[in-house]
Parts: structure tokens; sequence; C-alpha cells
């Protein structure tokens, strides 16, 4: 993996490292991927792709911006405020309104390009950056379309999909309130990483199903990046509990919506949610022979040519 990335740059795309500042003042660092032979005088139609939860630019992101750049879109990816290149004190906080702004703010630094058609932006958002994207795409009617793949949304993760009883959801409520205490007395908030500093060789014993899909992908050479280590602060579960990021995914009408997910997904219902809450014009595409995370790299699995058709077609 060279420079930290979990793809090979085409050799006919350029990528370029840029900074912007979203409405609340931060810093984003993003990176432009475009054709070398893009024509200076011509308008271009633009696509942002947001990171899975906890992930990096350099991992899924780039692998759809390589992808697509290629296919004539100029494409943008970016690290949330508080994480990878991206600035945000302390690190690894989370935050439902600061995640979906950076969608807009992306939009803000794409529109300003000359070559880039302002009137024809739309969003891919992978894993929990679906859920980000939509909530942007409910408020932001610069978003003429949104894609997600494997998506999560984790406002809806956070309460156990409603089926928290009111006791265990008080219990969650004060085991969070309690560490703020300790958060306070330490002058830092607990942050926990998931994933080794360096790629693993094999998968620790005692996982689950779905944390060695995790570890496979973000513990081992596959997906390993150093500024994702995975989760959060422990604290960052509690504006999702106040927050319901997809209330209004009915508003995204009149604009296009697709959802992708693998056949095999554990995450299949977050996308089947949204997609009966959402109005038309949908879509709900499934991949064949594809868990969660093929669709974040696996460039044989991640269906470009639909993304391709979706975006030409909506944008």
């Amino acid at each position: 993996m060279k420079d930290n990335y979990i793809f090979k740059l085409a050799e006919t795309v350029q990528r370029e490292s840029v900074t912007y500042k979203n409405r609340y003042g931060f810093v984003v660092s993003g990176e432009l991927y475009t054709q070398k032979d893009m024509n200076q005088s011509k308008k271009y139609p633009a696509l942002i792709v947001g990171a899975p939860y906890g992930g990096v630019k350099e991992q899924g992101p780039g692998v759809y911006a390589n992808e697509l750049a290629q296919r004539g879109f100029i494409v943008l990816t970016f690290d949330q405020t508080f994480m990878g290149d991206s600035n945000g004190e302390p690190r690894h906080v989370s935050s439902p309104e600061i995640f979906t702004e950076n969608f807009s703010a992306a939009v803000d630094y794409l529109g300003l390009l000359k070559n880039v058609d302002r009137n024809k932006i739309g969003v891919i958002g992978i894993c929990g950056s679906g859920g980000f994207a939509l909530s942007a795409a409910q408020v932001d009617t610069r978003i003429k379309a949104v894609a997600t793949n494997s998506m999560y949304d984790i406002s809806f993760s956070t309460r156990g999909k409603d089926l928290m009883s009111k006791e265990d959801l008080y219990t969650l409520k004060d085991k969070l309130s309690q560490q703020r205490w300790t958060d306070a007395e330490n002058g830092y908030p607990e942050y926990i990483p998931g994933f080794p500093l360096e790629p693993a060789q094999s998968i620790p014993e005692g996982l689950d199903a779905t944390d060695e899909i995790w570890f496979k992908f973000y513990g081992m050479e596959r997906g390993h990046h150093p500024h994702a280590r995975g989760g959060f602060t422990t604290t960052s579960s509690m504006p999702f509990l106040n927050t319901r990021l997809l209330n209004f995914i009915d508003e995204i009408s009149p604009r296009p919506v697709l959802f992708i997910v693998g056949d095999q997904a554990h995450s299949k219902y977050y996308s089947k949610f949204a997609y009966e809450k959402a109005v038309e014009p949908k879509e709900f595409y499934v991949v064949e022979d594809a868990d969660h995370i093929d669709l974040y790299d696996r460039v044989d699995k991640i269906p470009f040519d639909k993304i391709t058709d979706f975006f030409e077609r909506s944008l």
C-alpha cells in the first residue's frame, strides 16, 4: 500500500489536494480527481464521495473517485471534521450536524470551480456517509441526485433499530452521561480505537461475524489506514440519540435517490428502511455475491456502470 492509499491511481487521472471551510469555520481536507486531458474550457458534472463512518478519503472514497473520474466526472473526496487530514479538536469526535454540513460545504467548494457545472452536482455516500449525504440532500437542493452504497444510518443504529427498551435506553444515556464526568475530569474525551496502528496479519480471536468483517478491512492490509482506527469518542453517541438523520427523506423528491446494497450485507435493512420512507424517483439496486465491505473497494463488485448511468441521467 503506497502512501496509505488502498488503490493505484489510474494513469489517466490526476489527484490534487484541496482545502476549504465549512460554515462553522473548520478547514476540511479533500482531494480532487479529474481526467488529465480534461478540456479546460468545458464545464463537467461533479460528484462528492463521503467515506464510511470512521473511514478516510484514501480508502473507499478514493476508489470511487479514481473510477468515476475516468468516466468524465470531476470528483471530490474529503475527510470529515475531526478526522484524517481535516482539522478540529478533539480528534475522533462525531457530530451529525457537522458531518452533514460537510457535504454542503463540499458543494460550496465545487460550485466555485470554473470547470464544474454547479447545476450538476451529485453525492455518493458509502456506509455511514450514506445517512449524512441523504440528510444533507433533504435541505440542500443544490444536491441534484444521491447514491448510497452499503448505507448506515448512524442515528438509527445508535438507538438499536428502535428495539431498545426504555430501561435499556436510560441505562445507555446514564452511562454516557457519567462518562462525561470522566472526560471533564481528564480534560479530554475518551477514545478507544478498534484497530491496530499497523496492519495485523490475522484476525483476533473472539470477534463476532460483523466485527470480523470490519477487521478484515480496517485492521488488515486490505483497507488499513493509520487515520482510520475505528470508532469515535465514547460520548459521540449522545447527539445521535437526540437526532433522526432521515426524518425528512421524502423531501428529497423530485431529485432521485439510488440505494445500492450487497445481497450478503448485514446492513441491508438500513437501505430497505430508508427506501421505504423515500418517495419517487427512487431505486433499490442489489449487487449479487457481495457483502457490506465489498462495496468499499472491490472494483469488480461495485456497480460503476450503474452508478455512471444513474448520475448521467439524473444530473
